[in-house]
């Protein structure tokens, strides 16, 4: 396997992006976007997919944090797709239930071609440091949709901000580390049936599972023996609920 690198420069009336990624490194980083707590992300990022991530944005600051974060993860997801090439070889797959202290958050990834965030996080509208916490989310989209991946975060347990955040950086993280790792057993074939996995340029898609979520209900029978609680009945429904933005159903290739 080739040596898997990658670097991207993009320039915009908004943001000016230079961004390499080394997919087979050691978690070396050096990130400098101007904004505290985002570069700490990136940084765990980098450090826990062991990927050797070099970040510099110019951004609007003067504005807000918004085009900095959304461009740098379509940057992002772009040098992605570029170091992974034609995928042959990879595992594909990856997904991680990742603690950050009281939160809980699973991320799976599938390296499917096909841009796609599917989320189910409670992030409230505040500020972590001079960090927007609502960018979170949409530097999630715009990197899945730039890379190519099917991208599924949830958020399991959480209170506090920063920790919900810092833990989706790092699941996304680990479940990319396996989903971009060489296979030994695959060898030089690609983990695809139809014979090609390349990112196409159709409509992204992102989804919630649930704009409310709908109240819990228990059943009528007896506690656990350990806990005292009751078993919740999940409730009925279509699992995977589509929620418009503010470009429709989210046509979110790039670029603006």
């Amino acid at each position: 396997m080739s040596e898997r690198v990658a670097r991207i420069a993009r320039t915009t009336k908004e943001t000016d992006i230079d961004l390499s990624v080394g997919l087979d490194g050691t978690g070396k980083t050096n990130v400098e976007t101007g904004i505290g707590f985002f570069d700490h992300m990136l940084t765990a990022f980098g450090r826990h997919g062991l990927f050797d991530l070099q970040v510099r944005c110019d951004g609007d600051l003067e504005v807000d944090g918004h085009h900095s974060v959304e461009d740098t993860g379509i940057v992002m997801g772009q040098a992605f797709a570029q170091a992974l090439g034609d995928k042959r070889g990879i595992r594909r797959f990856g997904d991680i239930a990742m603690p950050m202290d009281e939160a809980l958050i699973m991320a799976a990834v599938d390296i499917s071609g096909r841009g796609q965030l599917y989320w189910d996080a409670e992030v409230p509208a505040v500020m972590v440091g001079t960090f927007d916490a609502t960018l979170a989310k949409e530097f999630f989209i715009a990197f899945a949709a730039n890379a190519g991946v099917t991208l599924h975060i949830r958020q399991l347990a959480g209170e506090n901000t920063h920790h919900v955040i810092e833990g989706m950086f790092k699941a996304v993280a680990r479940a990319m580390r396996q989903a971009c790792e060489p296979d030994p057993r695959m060898g030089d074939a690609l983990p695809s049936t139809k014979g090609m996995l390349t990112t196409a340029a159709i409509p992204v898609r992102y989804f919630a599972v649930s704009a409310v979520r709908p109240p819990v209900a228990f059943p009528a029978g007896p506690p656990h023996s350990g806990g005292g609680c009751r078993t919740p009945v999940p409730p009925a429904g279509p699992f995977y609920i589509p929620i418009a933005g503010r470009n429709g159903l989210f046509h979110r290739l790039p670029s603006r």
